[in-house]
């Protein structure tokens, strides 16, 4: 859908978007706009924080930034934020991320430093990240086909069924396009395949090396799409009358073997959860993008956690919805708010990724709305 249109147009409609939905806040009172992309060219370049935020309307006098950690980046953008409240530095953050793969594939423009290959660094390939998740299958043979198939099925099972209850659409930001067939508006996510079976699964092709176990029904697919949060100190969310969503309790980054990236969150959690004083068994919910489902079946494994958990992608995630890099976790920072206001009985979520040449990040949120009573 996104064909003919410019990646700052996006990041512009859901900045605009996020401002409707929160007409309380005085434009003038954001003290900075943080916008990653991980391609930060053409249309994705030009310090996005700020031209978008010029384009999008706001006041002359509120900077704004780029930002870059790959598929990390509004990740990053919220956590910097955030920190930046914390401080007593920032009262208001706008805080997101864009990727038009369609516009910049993965690389497009990279020259990386010979020197990683030379000097053996780093695998060649480390940057395909479909032979880092086919590295997982190969370190880790309990992560079998059969299995990262069933996650891929059942993602695409709960987003639909995500969609039918209402969930996700509340949070969407319709956007003009133009096509060859003329003037149309997205409205909701369009990579989505309910149909899928593990019969259809198990004919894909695996399109990173012959025999592999990756395949277009377990990693998700190349997505345009931009995500915008408001972010703002506790005392500045009563002044305003704004109703928070969430509370960032901790974040963490961490880096790992550039060959198998996808185990970066594994780090990145413990040390979260070690900076929060918690333990995984406090957290109730957890959003992982599935940049591939091996991926996010190699960090369950780790914390002993079942691959069918109901606390995990309730409603389903990239492998339907797809990842446009560098906005994809705000995406997981919605999709946890809203099961927050479902879940009074849940206080504390998770959102967390891999990342490309090696790091995974994680946050760990409070939810306001908890009562204090467990759920079943």
């Amino acid at each position: 859908m996104y064909a003919g249109t410019r990646a700052d147009d996006l990041a512009v409609k859901a900045l605009q978007g996020l401002m409707e939905r929160n007409p309380e806040v005085p434009l003038d009172r954001i003290d900075d706009v943080g916008i990653a992309a991980t391609t930060q060219q053409g249309d994705q370049g030009l310090t996005l924080g700020r031209s978008v935020a010029i384009l999008a309307g706001l006041p002359q006098t509120v900077p704004g930034f780029a930002l870059d950690r790959m598929c990390a980046g509004a990740m990053t953008t919220a956590s910097f934020m955030g920190a930046a409240i914390g401080a007593g530095q920032y009262d208001l953050a706008v805080a997101g991320g864009v990727e038009h793969m369609g516009r910049h594939p993965i690389g497009e423009g990279a020259d990386p430093n010979p020197r990683f290959v030379a000097e053996k660094m780093v695998s060649p390939d480390a940057l395909n990240m479909g032979m880092t998740a086919e590295r997982l299958h190969d370190r880790f043979p309990e992560l079998t086909k059969e299995r990262a198939d069933r996650f891929g099925m059942l993602s695409q099972q709960k987003v639909q069924a995500a969609y039918d209850r209402g969930d996700i659409q509340p949070d969407l930001v319709p956007v003009a396009f133009q096509s060859a067939q003329g003037w149309g508006v997205a409205t909701e996510d369009e990579g989505r395949r309910p149909e899928t079976t593990m019969e259809g699964l198990a004919q894909l092709k695996t399109p990173f090396r012959p025999h592999g176990r990756v395949t277009a029904g377990t990693a998700s697919p190349l997505t345009d799409g931009a995500t915008m949060s408001l972010l703002a100190g506790g005392d500045t969310a009563k002044e305003l009358g704004l109703k928070p969503k969430m509370r960032l309790v901790s974040f963490a980054f961490a880096g790992v073997e550039p060959e198998v990236m996808g185990l970066g969150p594994v780090p990145s959690t413990e040390k979260a959860l070690k900076k929060a004083g918690l333990s995984i068994t406090d957290i109730g919910l957890f959003e992982l993008n599935e940049a591939f489902a091996v991926q996010v079946l190699s960090l369950l494994d780790h914390f002993n956690i079942a691959d069918d958990d109901p606390r995990v992608n309730q409603w389903g995630g990239a492998i339907a919805l797809g990842h446009p890099l560098a906005a994809t976790g705000v995406r997981l920072m919605i999709q946890l708010a809203r099961q927050f206001e479902q879940r009074p009985d849940v206080r504390y979520g998770v959102t967390a990724m891999c990342v490309g040449l090696g790091q995974g990040g994680t946050q760990i949120w409070e939810n306001p709305h908890f009562n204090g009573k467990k759920g079943k």
